[in-house]
């Protein structure tokens, strides 16, 4: 049995990690949740999992947690940062799922490793921040990090198997979103509630704004070359998401990972590396499936992709800026301080604003997002 930290419980990929788990309690056991604000589904998941350990947001959530669960309950409830922490580090656990949104993932995730933890990886945003820390302390303490994403997920099962020096490109499909066919003037009327209306996938809002923006696909790119160590990738619309990435090879030939539009896929994947374990969506028909299209991207109406090939070719501490700015803008949208068509202006004008540090420590790297986070925030607040 795989004992299992999950950072993130009640947040998309949690929640459909947790529907993974239940379905192959022979194979995985829950040994802590790591969580934010939503206590009445925390409270559910500790019901159906007991796990010995739990994170949340802050004391007084952890006050009202604690009331309502039985006075007989043993499990140990902690807080804040240093909760999540603990999660991550469980001596007992086998693998940490890290899928806490945003940055709040990177320390809890990097500590994880340095506690020789394999790591299922939800969370891209972190290997875009600090992606060649991340990766140098797991090749020191021998950990495997496990990608969750099914782009990454895809590419990953493509090269088992293969000698990577023969791979010659990784080419990352995106589905377009919903806006795919939008000209420029319909793109700066859209709404948060349309936006968020994926045609394919059911996510998180960030995710969904960046899949719309074409920026998730981006962050991948990125998040790709950090995982792989493979400099050439492609990125093509694929409006169906059956396929869901592919790698070229020296000699032609293309290896790709199909399978329907469903998380629990490469997440099941991921807890049971290297193994596969038997999930209830069916056997594909292909017969049924029609066509399957791809077309280029347009750079021009989605300017986010362009935006982050530039941070990945500045390197540094650019990635993890792109990052931040993003995360403002998105949030200035959904909140509608802020139109569809700003947010690739704010994270390119907050690009250009700063001063890249090279060879970053953890700090710098910090530090970076820390101040484009304040420098996108100012742009937003003088237009």
């Amino acid at each position: 049995m795989k004992r299992i930290s999950l950072l993130g419980s009640t947040g998309s990929i949690g929640v459909n990690t947790l529907k993974v788990i239940e379905r192959n309690r022979k194979a995985f056991s829950v040994e802590s949740l790591g969580a934010g604000k939503n206590i009445k589904l925390l409270k559910e998941q500790i019901v159906k999992f007991v796990p010995k350990v739990v994170s949340v947001q802050d004391e007084s959530l952890a006050r009202k947690l604690k009331n309502e669960l039985p006075s007989s309950s043993k499990l140990t409830i902690l807080t804040g940062m240093k909760g999540l922490l603990t999660v991550a580090t469980l001596p007992e656990v086998d693998l940490v799922v890290s899928a806490l949104g945003g940055t709040i993932g990177l320390i809890p995730t990097l500590k994880a490793i340095e506690a020789k933890k394999d790591v299922a990886l939800a969370n891209k945003e972190i290997l875009v921040m600090a992606g060649e820390i991340l990766m140098e302390k797991s090749r020191e303490n021998k950990v495997n990090i496990l990608p969750v994403d099914s782009e990454q997920s895809a590419v990953f099962q493509s090269l088992l198997g293969h000698k990577k020096k023969e791979a010659r490109r990784i080419i990352l499909t995106a589905s377009g979103g919903p806006f795919l066919n939008y000209s420029m003037e319909q793109l700066s009327m859209v709404s948060p509630a349309e936006t968020l209306k994926h045609p394919n996938w059911q996510m998180g809002k960030k995710v969904t704004v960046d899949s719309a923006t074409l920026m998730n696909k981006g962050l991948e790119v990125i998040e790709a070359r950090r995982l792989f160590d493979i400099d050439s990738i492609d990125v093509c619309i694929h409006p169906q998401s059956i396929i869901h990435s592919m790698v070229e090879y020296i000699d032609g030939s293309v290896i790709a990972q199909l399978s329907a539009a469903n998380m629990q896929i490469p997440i099941a994947y991921a807890l049971s590396f290297p193994h596969r374990i038997e999930h209830d969506s069916g056997c594909f028909d292909f017969t049924e499936l029609g066509k399957l299209t791809f077309l280029p991207p347009d750079q021009e109406r989605f300017p986010c992709l362009t935006l982050a090939y530039n941070a990945l070719e500045e390197g540094g501490s650019m990635p993890a800026v792109l990052n931040a700015a993003d995360e403002v803008a998105v949030e200035a949208f959904l909140d509608g301080r802020i139109g569809f068509t700003q947010i690739p202006i704010i994270v390119e004008k907050t690009m250009n604003a700063c001063r890249v540090k090279h060879h970053c420590s953890l700090e710098e790297i910090i530090e970076a997002d820390t101040w484009s986070r304040k420098k996108a925030q100012t742009l937003i607040s003088n237009l």
